[in-house]
């Protein structure tokens, strides 16, 4: 689908500078995981992260409303054409937007959770699940900018897996009958939360990328097809 968009990419349009405003988007989305995973592993200080972090959750809210504006002035300009984009530019920008607030999220647990975490089990996932985010950021604002299917393919299956493994963490909570500190358990819950909704958002994105529009909202049946 956003191949689509590249061949337009001669003449400066709405939606190109929309599109041009979702790789924004992702890159301060990007930034604001890192640092929060920065406070989260204790690396940085979260007053020192605080103010930055929330004025680019700030700029992620105003570069939504700014894709909402350019794809209504060219919907307006150019009524009935490339409707589908302009719905799947819409779609993902808010995707982008929630994925700043659950990095907001994630800064939370490291900045109001300063007691460690102890508990391999719990911990390691966790560990893994943030190292695989990270890098999965990067491998969309690639594939999002050189409408790359195969790699937005391969970071549905990722995020697919990083989903799972997070509802098997939060089950095995649930279902806990060993001593953990309550508070550890919580921040190991939350921790697993985010990281999924985080993971659905850049799957959801992705799954723009591949050209299935019907399938936005629901990346995890878009791949079991894309695999059969």
């Amino acid at each position: 689908m956003f191949k689509q968009l590249f061949s337009a990419l001669t003449s400066e349009t709405s939606i190109d500078q929309a599109y041009a405003d979702l790789t924004q988007m992702l890159e301060h989305g990007a930034w604001m995981f890192s640092r929060a995973n920065e406070v989260l592993y204790s690396t940085v200080a979260a007053e020192d992260v605080r103010t930055p972090l929330y004025e680019r959750d700030v700029a992620v809210n105003e570069l939504e409303r700014s894709i909402r504006r350019k794809v209504l002035r060219h919907l307006t300009v150019n009524p009935g054409h490339d409707v589908a984009i302009c719905l799947a530019l819409m779609s993902v920008a808010k995707d982008a937007e929630r994925i700043g607030d659950y990095c907001k999220n994630v800064f939370e647990v490291g900045a109001f959770y300063t007691e460690g975490f102890h508990v391999d089990r719990y911990q390691k996932p966790l560990d893994s699940i943030s190292e695989r985010l990270r890098g999965l950021f990067s491998e969309l604002i690639a594939a999002t900018r050189n409408s790359d299917e195969k790699k937005a393919h391969g970071i549905i299956t990722a995020t697919r897996e990083i989903r799972h493994i997070s509802d098997e963490l939060i089950e095995s909570l649930l279902r806990e009958e060993d001593s953990i500190e309550f508070h550890e358990a919580v921040a190991y819950s939350l921790l697993a939360r985010h990281y999924k909704r985080v993971a659905s958002h850049l799957a959801n994105i992705a799954t723009a990328v591949t050209g299935r529009l019907e399938d936005l909202d629901f990346p995890s049946e878009a791949d079991d097809r894309a695999l059969d």
